[in-house]
Order: C-alpha cells, then structure tokens, then sequence
C-alpha cells in the first residue's frame, strides 16, 4: 500500500510539473528599490520548450507589457513556446543605459529559472516591437556571455538612430510627427539617449548607441518584420540592418508587410497576417525548436 501511494504521489507530482502555468506580476529585478514585473505562460508538457522574452514599445516612455506585445501571445502559444513579457523602466524617470540594463536582468533571469519554467535555455530568442524592438536590437548586437540569446525578432524597431532623427528633423512629412514629438515632450525619442540637439556631438551620440554599429559577425540571427508605410519608424531601418548584417556574414531574414503602418496591432487585413505563421516558422527552423 505505502509502495503504491509513493507511486501516486509521483505521478501526480509529474503531471503537476507538466501542467501549463500561467503567472503574472512576478518579479525579475528591483533596480534603485522599484520592482520589475513579467508574466509569463508556460505550455502543457515536460518541455523543456523554446522561449521567447517580448519587450514592448512605445517610445521610450509608455506602453505596457500587456497590451502592446499582446498579438504576439497566442501564436508562441499554439506553437509551444514559453514566453515572458517584461517591464523596463521609462522615461522621463530613465534612460538609454538602465532599460538595456533592464533587459539583460531579464535575460539572466530567465536563464536562471529555465528549469523552474521548463525552458530550453539554448532556445531563447527575444522579440520586441518599436522602441523595445531598438532594445533587442542593442542586446543582439552587444551580447555578453550571460545575455546571449540564440535569435532576435525585430518588429520595426529602429537600428540608425541618428539617420532616423535626421530624417524625421528634415522630412516631417514623411513622419506622424505629433505622436513623436508627444515622445519627446516626456523625455522620448532622442532625449532618451541623453541628446537634446542634432548637432554634431548628438548626432554622433546617436550613431555611437544605434544597433547597427554594433554588427559583427558570431552574432545572433535576426528576423525584421516592417510594414512599408510605416510613419514612425521608416521601413528602410530594417533594410539597413539586414544590409549591415549580410556584410558580416551574420543571418538577417526580412518579413515585409505591404502598405502596414506602425504597430502590429493595425495589421488587421487578412493579407497582413501572414507575419505570425511566417514568423513562427523562422523561429523554429533558427532554434530548431520542431
């Protein structure tokens, strides 16, 4: 009897551990005494399964890590993934140098805990999206042994700040400038790199903190995902990047969305969606995560 209730009792355990969680609010850094949160969901099964740490946008200074990044959730969903969407401090409060750092913690945290999530801790990619895709960006680029991650999903996030401000100071009509320059006013845009004009000085600041000058070969693969009127962030930053990467011998694959905007959430035409099984598919074949 004793014998068969230890066999129960491990069954059980198992089918606990194998249970999918989901958790919200839980705590992944406390920088300066303030909390950092994620949530995170976890699917049915030992694993362990490929990961995915979503950043959310908007400019630096808002967005949260529930809504922004949200049309990302069920497809990592149905396809087996973990996935971990994280805060980072905001402007005006913070800049360029403690989000960065907030997002490596995030990393190096989640590494930490891949046995309590059942995650394969060689297959995890980051996904960002607008100004927490210029933040994966940045982590692909200048990765550390402990932040180094196996893939980088960039939803047009920018990757030359500097031709970026230049562009949106000389060509406002390309730009929707009144949700910019709302950005800047809360310490957004090129203030978030500690830049107050595009003098010489700013302009070389920018192009010292810009993704693409930290390309070099060994790094980690990219996928872009863009649409073609974007108006925040112009579509030929991801050009750029995967142009710069190419150089290098480094992997750069690009998903172009005809005629979609600024922000996943407005690629409601059946014929945009085609970048989340397109997307998905690039995940797994680069983690090889089947």
């Amino acid at each position: 009897m004793r014998i068969s209730a230890l066999l129960v009792g491990a069954a059980c355990i198992g089918l606990l551990a194998a249970a999918p969680l989901d958790h919200k609010e839980v705590e992944f850094g406390r920088p300066g005494g303030k909390p950092l949160l994620l949530d995170l969901h976890v699917p049915d099964g030992p694993g362990p399964f490929p990961a995915a740490i979503l950043v959310h946008g908007g400019g630096f200074d808002e967005g949260t890590r529930s809504t922004n990044v949200r049309p990302l959730f069920e497809p990592l969903m149905d396809a087996g993934f973990v996935w971990f969407t994280i805060d980072y401090r905001l402007a005006p409060e913070a800049h360029f140098p403690e989000a960065i750092a907030d997002l490596d913690a995030a990393i190096r945290w989640v590494k930490a805990h891949s046995a309590e999530y059942r995650v394969d801790p060689g297959k995890i990619a980051l996904i960002g999206e607008s100004a927490g895709g210029y933040l994966v960006n940045y982590a692909g680029t200048h990765e550390t042994p402990e932040t180094r991650v196996a893939a980088v999903v960039d939803f047009y996030g920018p990757v030359d700040y500097a031709t970026l401000a230049l562009q949106r100071r000389d060509h406002p009509e390309l730009f929707n400038m009144a949700t910019i320059d709302r950005h800047a006013s809360h310490g957004g845009g090129i203030h978030f790199f500690g830049v107050e004009q595009l003098d010489a000085a700013g302009v070389a600041k920018l192009r010292a903190v810009s993704p693409f000058s930290g390309v070099h070969k060994g790094m980690p693969p990219f996928l872009c995902i863009h649409g073609t009127k974007d108006d925040q962030v112009s579509f030929s930053q991801s050009i750029t990047m995967c142009d710069a990467m190419h150089k290098v011998g480094a992997g750069c694959d690009l998903i172009t969305i005809e005629d979609g905007g600024h922000g996943m959430g407005g690629w409601k035409a059946p014929e945009m969606q085609h970048w989340k099984a397109e997307m998905i598919a690039w995940l797994q074949k680069t983690l090889h995560a089947r």
